[in-house]
């Protein structure tokens, strides 16, 4: 079950325990740390902004726990595997790169759980100083036991590509398909069950929320609807465990870990507008062009983290949904095209229209800043040609883009350790061959 909005102020408690939700006990007023909580629950507020940001952006839940998160032993570093905030492992690399489809370990080979089949491929900036991003893939086939994961550097976009994921947060469970994504925000602490193989990817924002894009002159409605996002409800678990629950906390880039002797996830009752949530991509209401000329890829724009430069994001979630084609006397697929932002692709289902071939579900690629890109030859010569009659675009195909105004670099892991960088991926552009007729003029017409 879930609640639904973006950004609202919610409130649940588990059914479980009627009125643990807390209410003034003499005129009925609502508080938020009384003397005594109801059923002897701990209060404790959950801070995803600055005490004093103004009220539109100020982000805070308070939770109503059986023992407070305070309640653990010390942390201490622990391995960070393929997990690197190291944008300088390897010489910067500009060429257009591509990916293979990731490989997953098999749980008769390795049991892998989410965490530690973390990757990171790219990324900039720092942590500590609270502005960049890191793109990450996820590989796992088992799920995580006693322990679960709290990012306290940023937030995590999570694209399911394969399998999908039961996400137990403090505030309730999500169930995350392929083609739905998730956010949890940093801080909040989750685990994660999957049921065999899993995949997918993550955007990590450091120093900024994700919010909806505005809509400016497509007025009140369009894009992704605040309605359409899903918030869990409140489900908490009384559970001691003997044998120690592991916290596995990232901070400054790096992976601690804590134990404590009980589950993390024994919140009764919150309330607040800093949440998890999850949004189903087929909801996209897509905006396209209607006349002629190719419209930039920003009208896909599901969500954005904008820096402190208007119009300028530190990443962008931006979707390739089916849709419309109509557009009269344009090549319609995405132009060739040099940007000064980066762009990170991935391919949950289905082709992508400008690469139809080796570009494949579960792999991944990257043009960074004023790298040149666009269209391969198939796709070029095709288009070039084709009767410009209204059809179905991207039907069973969901693609998406990380973009951001970052300029992030490639891990070791992404352009060695992984072994899945298709090095012949120059290729698809280099049968394009001059149409230039200096003969050429104008119709008459």
């Amino acid at each position: 079950m879930y609640l639904t909005g973006f950004g609202n102020e919610f409130a649940s408690e588990d059914p479980r325990c009627p009125g643990s939700l807390p209410e003034g006990q003499v005129m009925l007023r609502p508080y938020n740390s009384p003397q005594v909580c109801p059923y002897g629950l701990y209060a404790e507020q959950l801070s995803g902004s600055a005490f004093t940001c103004p009220r539109a952006t100020n982000k805070r839940s308070w939770l109503y726990r059986i023992l407070p998160s305070v309640r653990h032993k010390p942390f201490t570093p622990i391995n960070c595997g393929n997990l690197s905030e190291n944008w300088n492992e390897v010489e910067p690399d500009p060429n257009q790169l591509r990916w293979m489809p990731f490989t997953v370990t098999k749980a008769s080979e390795k049991k892998v759980d989410f965490v530690s089949g973390l990757h990171t491929i790219c990324g900039a900036g720092d942590s500590k100083s609270r502005s960049g991003i890191a793109v990450h893939i996820y590989t796992c086939n088992t799920s995580m036991i006693n322990r679960c994961f709290q990012n306290s550097d940023g937030d995590f976009l999570i694209v399911p590509q394969k399998g999908e994921i039961l996400i137990t947060t403090e505030f309730g469970k999500m169930m995350v398909e392929p083609n739905e994504i998730c956010v949890i925000q940093q801080g909040m602490r989750f685990s994660v069950d999957v049921f065999g193989e899993t995949r997918g990817y993550i955007l990590e924002v450091y120093g900024a929320h994700f919010e909806l894009p505005d809509l400016g002159p497509i007025g009140a409605n369009g894009l992704a609807n605040p309605r359409d996002f899903q918030i869990p409800v409140a489900w908490f678990e009384e559970r001691t465990v003997a044998s120690g629950y592991t916290i596995i906390n990232k901070y400054q880039g790096k992976l601690f870990s804590c134990q404590q002797d009980f589950s993390p996830f024994n919140v009764v009752a919150w309330h607040g507008n800093y949440t998890p949530y999850k949004y189903n991509l087929e909801n996209f209401m897509v905006i396209n062009c209607v006349a002629f000329d190719h419209a930039d890829p920003s009208i896909f724009t599901v969500l954005t983290a904008k820096s402190t430069r208007p119009g300028v994001a530190i990443a962008d979630f931006v979707i390739f949904p089916p849709r419309w084609g109509v557009a009269d006397r344009t090549f319609r697929p995405p132009y060739y095209h040099r940007n000064c932002m980066s762009e990170f692709m991935g391919l949950i289902k289905g082709h992508y229209e400008a690469k139809e071939e080796g570009f494949q579900p579960g792999g991944a690629s990257l043009h960074s800043i004023m790298t040149p890109h666009g269209p391969d030859f198939d796709c070029f010569e095709k288009n070039s040609t084709a009767e410009l009659k209204p059809e179905r675009v991207a039907e069973g195909t969901m693609a998406f883009m990380f973009e951001s105004s970052f300029s992030m670099a490639v891990t070791k892991w992404g352009l060695e350790t992984c072994q899945r960088l298709d090095k012949s991926y120059y290729k698809c552009w280099e049968p394009l061959k001059s149409h230039f007729n200096p003969n050429w003029r104008p119709s008459s017409k």
